[in-house]
């Protein structure tokens, strides 16, 4: 079936003349009706412009242009900005904006030839352990309805583990795609800092938040990366001219068991990892392990990563959201409330020693990968739980110090600003998936997919259907 082919399969198809985009949009369509009523992924479709774009991309196709996403359908976080589209933030205070821009990232994918069917849910402002809001209400788990798709990313992670979709753009501070993609079974790329750029940040030099891609395949997130990625001198933290998709080639899968070196913690010595999650993790190590030679129980010193973490995005959190705080605090939910007012008392000497400690963190990670080539950690400190369940306070029966401690094992990797990747590794004893993220070298987008695809490819750590 069309809809089950991965974003590369599909991109080959329609060059080749063999699928045209007319149908690939009709099946993506044909899965929205039959599982979004269910799950709630997304929110707003954009049928008819997507419909017409179609026609226009087989046209093309028909007198020998091809673009890297051609005719690739793909949805947008309900959090970016898309021309003509309704974006609510996933908050009442806009839900009825539309803006009249695409965010650099959009603006890429479409001018790359995919396609935009969507807008995925997300929770109010990006701010919560669940995919919820008052206007739309919770994404459900694929895997069992009953449970979470986690945050903020879920509605995005679900539309491309249901085929509704083949590639999907999220956004990543604390883990928002890597803990999605985790609890759905698929690929969640958060890349370097500044590797996909943003036109229009509050903070033009905040590298905590940044853009990133959901996928059923590591090669289908390169794919997608190749379109967006490059330089913008809108953002001063953009890297890189362009970014080239890596080989992955059976000769470069052949040699890399030899010659990448792996560091691996659970729990990178300060979160605290659930038993069952961890017992997944050791399990899916164990078989890396008897791929390659060299595979130790190794990580930075990270005991710096809460304060700075916290602190820092507490600032960063309350100075982007302090006019909804002062005009709509009664319409904000309860979660976004509580994140703006950790900001509240933050002195200038608390943020220049959290900016110092994520200094210290980095140096130590720079160290770190002078002996190794990757670090090896879970993708999400807990499985998928229930939708009762409103926040992540304790782990192993261990009370939790706030509700985002939880988060710990992937906002220690974004203060770094270092690429990270979640792949699927295993599932618990009740049928849901784990993942494990592996992180790179600085600007080491390319080794990282490598490895990921090679895992992907000789262990079986990949998506499978529903």
């Amino acid at each position: 079936m069309i809809h089950q082919l991965t974003a590369t399969e599909l991109a080959q198809a329609i060059q080749s003349k063999q699928i045209r985009v007319v149908d690939a949009v009709t099946a993506c369509f044909e899965q929205i009706e039959q599982h979004n009523d269910r799950l709630q992924a997304i929110i707003t479709t954009c049928r008819d412009r997507a419909q017409r774009e179609a026609k226009q991309a087989d046209a093309a196709i028909e007198q020998g242009q091809f673009k890297i996403l051609h005719g690739v359908p793909f949805t947008a976080k309900d959090l970016t900005p898309t021309a003509g589209v309704r974006t609510t933030f996933g908050s009442v205070i806009y839900q009825d904006y539309v803006p009249q821009h695409d965010e650099l990232c959009i603006a890429r994918s479409r001018s790359s030839g995919g396609i935009l069917i969507g807008k995925t849910n997300t929770p109010e402002f990006g701010l919560g352990a669940h995919c919820t809001n008052s206007l739309y209400g919770p994404t459900a788990n694929p895997y069992n309805p009953n449970y979470t798709c986690g945050g903020s990313s879920g509605g995005a992670a679900v539309a491309v583990a249901t085929g509704m979709c083949y590639l999907a753009q999220g956004t990543d501070m604390g883990g928002s795609v890597r803990t999605p993609a985790s609890f759905c079974n698929i690929v969640g790329l958060r890349p370097s800092a500044g590797r996909i750029p943003r036109r229009r940040k509050m903070l033009l030099w905040d590298y905590l938040d940044t853009d990133g891609i959901l996928a059923r395949t590591v090669e289908d997130a390169a794919l997608m990366l190749a379109a967006i990625a490059g330089e913008d001198w809108g953002d001063p933290i953009s890297v890189g001219s362009q970014w080239n998709r890596p080989d992955f080639s059976p000769q470069t899968c052949d040699r890399l068991p030899n010659s990448v070196r792996v560091g691996f913690s659970a729990n990178l010595g300060i979160a605290t990892i659930d038993a069952e999650v961890e017992a997944v993790f050791q399990r899916a190590i164990a078989q890396i392990t008897s791929l390659c030679p060299q595979v130790d129980a190794a990580h930075p010193d990270c005991s710096m990563a809460q304060f700075a973490f916290e602190t820092l995005r507490a600032a960063t959190l309350l100075h982007k959201q302090k006019h909804h705080y002062a005009k709509y605090a009664d319409l904000l939910s309860e979660s976004v409330r509580w994140n703006i007012e950790r900001g509240k008392g933050i002195l200038a000497a608390d943020l220049l020693q959290a900016e110092a400690e994520r200094d210290r963190l980095y140096l130590n990670f720079l160290n770190f990968f002078k002996k190794y080539d990757i670090l090896a950690t879970v993708s999400a400190s807990v499985p998928p739980f229930l939708h009762t369940q409103p926040e992540i306070l304790e782990i192993n029966h261990t009370p939790l110090r706030n509700i985002i401690d939880y988060l710990t094992i992937t906002y220690t990797i974004s203060l770094t600003g270092l690429p990270a990747i979640s792949i699927p590794c295993g599932w618990t004893t009740s049928g849901l998936p784990i993942g494990m993220q592996l992180i790179g070298k600085p600007r080491g987008e390319a080794e990282l997919l490598q490895f990921a695809y090679l895992l992907q490819e000789r262990l079986n750590f990949r998506y499978r259907w529903l």
